[in-house]
């Protein structure tokens, strides 16, 4: 009788009890997130100690905030002009993604012409074509171009990589949106460009969240593509920054760590800011009837 009553109790508080599966999949969770939890702090704290400290006792807390490794990478490593290079390729990449994957996407949306289909799974084959293979082709081609060993090479490539996974997503998302939203515009008079800028793109702007964090991440992480088409020092990137810092400073653990924080760093900050449009563009469907 008192198992009843606890449970009628519960349920009339509108508790219902944990199944064993649930706590199973919590517990997964919570490891999971340890899991990635644990090295980032193991890295954030051992760039505040010495790399003697660290090679004796990697586990132990840094004995206060020391600023002395990322001083040394930030004059010694070129490491500013790394993070610059990374920078100006990621921002530049990731724009030419959503501008160019917004506006395929919404004329494959909402336009119906002859090759729409055929175009459309153009883009999609871009998805099953990986990026090794095309990296001999990718070099002779940037070579006959002139853009071997330069910037706008890299950014066209990636660029070009990313775009079909984004007019993928962008499509689907605007298909799913009701029509007559861009009819009632077009009857306010808005012209086809109106249309596009004043009603589409504050409607797809949680998915460019997910665009702009799914293209952003691979592109900054990248080291194989930097390698084949970079050779120019001051052009590398943050992951051939790190490859050419751990050369030159592979007994100094601190300065390694320290170097690995500042390269994780502008990845999170940005996760940050579109955290809240990543949620909202994931669970947009979820509320459409």
């Amino acid at each position: 009788m008192s198992a009843k009553f606890s449970k009628a109790k519960e349920h009339a508080a509108g508790r219902t009890p944990f199944a064993p599966i649930d706590i199973f999949l919590q517990g997964a969770l919570v490891v999971n997130a340890l899991g990635v939890f644990l090295p980032i702090i193991f890295m954030i704290n051992s760039s505040f100690r010495n790399g003697a400290d660290i090679y004796t006792s990697p586990l132990a807390l840094a004995n206060g905030i020391d600023l002395s490794n990322y001083r040394l990478v930030l004059t010694e490593g070129k490491f500013t002009q790394y993070l610059l290079n990374s920078f100006i390729v990621t921002a530049s990449a990731t724009f030419i993604v959503l501008l160019c994957g917004t506006l395929a996407g919404y004329a494959l949306a909402r336009y119906q012409f002859k090759f729409n289909t055929a175009i459309y799974l153009f883009f999609l084959a871009g998805l099953l074509i990986p990026a090794k293979l095309a990296l001999v082709p990718l070099f002779i081609q940037l070579k006959n171009m002139g853009l071997l060993d330069s910037r706008i090479g890299l950014i066209l490539v990636y660029a070009s990589g990313a775009i079909p996974a984004a007019v993928f997503i962008f499509t689907g998302f605007i298909r799913a949106l009701p029509a007559d939203l861009d009819n009632a515009a077009r009857i306010d008079g808005a012209s086809e460009l109106q249309v596009f800028s004043r009603v589409m793109l504050p409607l797809i702007f949680p998915v460019t969240g997910i665009v702009g964090i799914y293209s952003a991440i691979p592109i900054w992480n990248d080291f194989l593509l930097p390698l084949v088409f970079i050779r120019d020092t001051s052009k590398m990137t943050i992951m051939q920054g790190i490859s050419v810092f751990f050369g030159e400073y592979g007994a100094n653990w601190g300065a390694l760590f320290a170097g690995l924080t500042l390269a994780a760093l502008p990845l999170v900050i940005l996760y940050v800011i579109l955290s809240s449009q990543f949620i909202k563009g994931l669970t947009a469907g979820a509320t459409k009837g």
